[in-house]
């Protein structure tokens, strides 16, 4: 009998052929498969029934565009943004939001069977926590200066590109960002400050920062400038002031780099005040330019409700906060611990972490500058043992080195909050040696875009 031999039926560029649509991806893109090939097609939903050209092949993958929609999906909404497909800040506007929390739901899950090996049908992955109104929610924007023909525009480079999108109302960001935005680059225009060109490596402007403290209404400006030298500046500042009476705090950060950072090392103080001043709940912090502070206060308040109820303290534990940024976490948590101690990479944030802590009381918060991978196992060393670890880091997870030093610790429990599924279940992967997953809360920071962050308790296994 003739031995069978597998053979694959290869994709060709322009190809075109019928592809049902079976989830979402990361990027928010419908993944199907066509002869076994995996097949990402943006602006596809799970459920449909499309049909397909191919654009882009590459070895384990293909993309295509969607040519015709046979089966459409009970959850496809219009849009309301008029250059949602154009800009790419927002993937999945087309999506009905309740349909959103259910598939960000589904992103942890695909996670967790993809880099562990966890029976996900055997863990509690609780329904995820959106938003009443999922519009004009986001405290900060980035945007990049850009002119065309004499115009200045400021937005976002387009998906996979490198043309800037102009984006004079963004319906996710808060309207003060918006306003302030679009004022701070009519200035910019009326004084004819040079816009910076990539390409050229000249001109001073490159990015306008604008943030909004949600619970003052006090507002921040950054200017991302590529020198330090910036013309004008007693004119920009006394016009921003008067345009923008809210702005409390106007500040230069310099980045002269080939970079795709936004910030550079060294920021100086052109008006007004060195911070803002926010306010969750009962707490308020001050925020300066380069401190973290999550961009969604709406939901951070449940979020950090979710890591209270999780931590589940008694007013005697010693709390690791690690990747604390501004003293959130812990200064939300502080009340219900015997001690906290924070670390971060930012000296600014560690500086209002302690400010934080200072103005409104608590004394029971020790915050130092440094990576949580050095920090904590020196003061693990020094005979100061935690009972619970809360770790909030970056989208590129833990380092090891942390991850070992918890597993050592013999800290009662661990609460890992991410804001990237995949970087959280490899550290799943390594922290389930030692702690058992209670439970996995995903909460929704950023409607009408693929990103999830999720709440997950961990108790040691004795």
């Amino acid at each position: 009998m003739k031995k069978q031999t597998n053979t694959t039926v290869k994709i060709t560029k322009g190809q075109v052929f019928p592809l049902t649509i079976k989830r979402l991806g990361i990027n928010g893109e419908g993944v199907g498969y066509f002869k076994k090939q995996v097949v990402f097609v943006p602006g596809a939903l799970p459920g449909e029934e499309v049909v397909v050209e191919a654009t882009n092949i590459q070895q384990k993958f293909a993309e295509g565009r969607i040519k015709k929609i046979r089966k459409k999906s009970p959850h496809r909404v219009n849009p309301p943004c008029p250059i949602y497909e154009d800009c790419g800040g927002c993937q999945i506007q087309h999506l009905a939001y309740n349909q959103q929390l259910i598939e960000k739901r589904d992103l942890v899950i695909q996670a967790l069977e993809r880099h562990t090996k966890l029976n996900t049908e055997q863990l509690v992955i609780r329904p995820t926590i959106g938003m009443d109104d999922p519009w004009l929610y986001r405290n900060k924007s980035q945007f990049q200066l850009g002119e065309i023909k004499g115009n200045y525009i400021a937005g976002l480079f387009s998906m996979n590109s490198h043309r800037l999108i102009d984006i004079p109302n963004c319906i996710v960001q808060h309207p003060a960002t918006n306003k302030a935005v679009r004022v701070v680059k009519e200035i910019l225009s009326d004084l004819k400050v040079p816009v910076y060109n990539e390409r050229k490596h000249s001109g001073i402007v490159r990015t306008i920062v604008a943030r909004v403290a949600v619970g003052t209404g006090e507002v921040q400006v950054v200017l991302i400038t590529a020198k330090k030298e910036l013309p004008k500046k007693e004119l920009i500042v006394s016009e921003i002031q008067m345009r923008l009476p809210e702005v409390k705090s106007i500040i230069q950060n310099v980045n002269g780099k080939k970079t795709s950072l936004i910030f550079g090392d060294e920021s100086l103080q052109l008006g007004g005040e060195q911070s803002i001043q926010e306010v969750l709940g009962d707490i308020s912090f001050e925020l300066s330019s380069r401190a973290f502070f999550q961009l969604n206060p709406i939901q951070t308040v449940k979020l950090y409700d979710e890591v209270k109820k999780a931590a589940q303290l008694t007013g005697k534990e010693k709390v690791v906060d690690a990747y604390c940024g501004v003293g959130t976490i812990g200064l939300w948590i502080a009340d219900r611990a015997g001690e906290i101690r924070g670390m971060d990479v930012i000296q600014e944030g560690i500086e209002d972490a302690r400010n934080n802590a200072r103005r409104l009381g608590v004394k029971n918060a020790h915050y130092e500058v440094g990576k949580a991978e050095t920090v904590m196992p020196k003061w693990v060393k020094a005979g100061w043992k935690p009972d619970v670890v809360i770790i909030d880091p970056p989208r590129s997870g833990c380092d090891d080195a942390l991850l070992d030093t918890i597993l050592k610790t013999e800290a009662k429990k661990v609460v890992y909050v991410s804001c990237n599924p995949s970087t959280l279940a490899k550290d799943l992967n390594k922290l389930t040696k030692k702690y058992k997953i209670e439970y996995m809360q995903p909460v929704d920071m950023f409607p009408q875009t693929m990103h999830v962050e999720c709440v997950a308790w961990m108790s040691r296994v004795v």
